[in-house]
């Protein structure tokens, strides 16, 4: 472990000088990718080491009983996201997230199972650091944290503000670390299926990178992202090469010399 504590110092000490501003390929996203990647293969060992064969050890637990656990941390989140759809103007997805909370609060017995979604009233997930991004406040760099993954620092920083909303403040510490132990075990399982597909990746780095921004955009956007200027480059210069109404003025020219 001692060498990758010195790896992630020297990397952070030297981020802002070996991600060169210059450089043409430079992700500009990603001013500090050489402290990130080191951070990556850190958690790439971690999640062989430890994270993988715990959650492979978890599966053992029924399929029932994970998915009910499962489901009483995710109710947690309810009021955190009735709050985040309140700032963000979205009053009937604010109401349907209360709902969810109390009926699966009670009915659903603390959430163990999900009464809620049968009855039409299905999950609308907001954060803070989404509401944040809705009211134009930067996204800021891209970071690789350790043992959390992906982020950007909005997103993470609006995580704080979700963690004192109603019930977290009452969770005792084990509770509390049992409901991360909880989602992140089963998070990782779900994963499995995809990782496949990034080892098969050129560079399982940037796959991993611009999967999260499509999923962090689509989160903001509610599944309806901007495009992006450059997306149209390619148009304006098929446009600039080739002239339509030109084409078809020579078509009919040739048209009238065959008759």
């Amino acid at each position: 472990m001692k060498k990758y504590g010195l790896l992630l110092l020297v990397s952070l000490l030297t981020a802002g000088c070996s991600s060169t501003p210059d450089d043409p390929y430079a992700d500009p996203r990603d001013p500090f990718e050489d402290f990130n990647r080191g951070m990556w293969e850190f958690n790439r060992d971690v999640d062989k080491a430890v994270i993988k064969p715990a959650a492979e050890t978890y599966e053992y637990i029924p399929q029932p009983i994970r998915t009910s656990l499962y489901q009483a941390v995710e109710n947690l989140e309810e009021p955190s996201s009735f709050v985040n759809n309140l700032l963000q103007w979205k009053v009937a997805d604010a109401g349907i997230s209360l709902g969810r909370f109390v009926v699966n609060s009670t009915v659903g017995l603390v959430g163990l199972f999900d009464v809620a979604t049968p009855m039409g009233l299905t999950k609308r997930e907001e954060s803070f650091g989404q509401t944040l991004a809705v009211w134009g406040v930067p996204e800021g760099p891209y970071l690789m944290l350790p043992l959390m993954g992906p982020t950007v620092v909005v997103d993470r920083g609006g995580d704080y503000a979700d963690g004192q909303y109603f019930p977290y403040p009452l969770l005792s510490w084990p509770l509390d670390v049992a409901r991360y132990a909880i989602k992140g075990l089963e998070m990782r399982l779900r994963l499995r299926e995809q990782e496949q597909v990034l080892e098969n990746s050129l560079d399982p780095y940037s796959f991993v990178k611009d999967v999260y921004y499509q999923r962090w955009q689509d989160q903001v956007f509610d599944g309806n992202p901007p495009l992006e200027d450059e997306d149209f480059d390619d148009f304006d210069d098929f446009d600039d090469d080739w002239d339509a109404d030109d084409e078809f003025d020579d078509s009919d020219d040739s048209g009238d010399e065959s008759y």
